[in-house]
């Protein structure tokens, strides 16, 4: 069966969250004719690889790939991505803070905008979750980032997007570049739309990121995709003769 959509899922330690999460993915894109659902675990050390592959006889869409290593959540999503069968992929933490009910509506969005050079559908979270210093910590970088790259972000930590899978291969990788898709993206010469997202408290185990560390070492990343798109003279249409 030909494959319309993957779902690309990172995950690391998540052992408690990955059952209740799959079933919820699966039962949101149940409507998607040739759909698969990609784990990528990144060095888990808490058994989430067995946990996923025994739920392969549950859900037959399901895929799971394992890294040796824990290598970072951009390089985890970069091999759900390569790996990828759809033309379109949607990317969400695997966490289970992000709502795969909310996947049908990006699929739409970005469906109806493809023509109108739509390449990146990115949630906001409302009504967020966390706690008031992450909250804070959040909205610092998303001024920051606003004011250095004008690629108006609104919620770059929300990983849960929509994208065609041609459009994030041709973008340049580096670690961390998942928080600058929507810059990446539009230095591609495509258009971004929002979506406004519901979110959710975490249910088990704990935050893999220091927010303020973070913070700091995202100050260095701007200042590199700043770069990227200073030295960047725009998409070509090249035509064959």
């Amino acid at each position: 069966m030909t494959v319309s959509l993957s779902v690309v899922v990172p995950v690391k330690d998540e052992a408690e969250n990955v059952t209740p999460l799959l079933r919820e993915i699966a039962a949101a894109v149940t409507g998607e004719v040739g759909h698969e659902i990609i784990f990528v675990d990144d060095g888990s050390s808490d058994g989430t690889p067995g946990i996923l592959e025994a739920l392969k006889a549950e859900v037959p869409a399901l895929r799971v790939l394992v890294h040796d290593r824990n290598i970072g959540q951009s390089r985890a999503i970069r091999t759900g991505v390569r790996a990828a069968r759809g033309e379109i992929v949607v990317t969400m933490d695997g966490d289970g803070q992000n709502d795969p009910a909310d996947i049908p509506r990006l699929l739409a969005s970005l469906r109806e905008g493809r023509a109108r050079g739509v390449g990146l559908v990115s949630g906001v979270r409302v009504n967020r979750k966390d706690n008031a210093w992450k909250k804070f910590q959040s909205g610092l970088a998303n001024r920051y980032r606003r004011w250095r790259l004008k690629d108006g972000a609104r919620d770059v930590g929300c990983s849960l997007k929509a994208f065609p899978r041609e459009v994030f291969l041709a973008l340049p990788y580096f670690d961390n570049m998942h928080r600058f898709l929507i810059a990446l993206v539009r230095r591609e010469g495509y258009d971004v739309r929002f979506v406004d997202v519901n979110h959710r408290p975490r249910r088990h185990g704990h935050s893999k990121y220091n927010g303020l560390g973070r913070f700091f070492v995202g100050i260095r990343d701007v200042a590199g995709v700043r770069w990227l798109t200073k030295r960047y003279r725009g998409p070509a249409a090249p035509r064959e003769l």
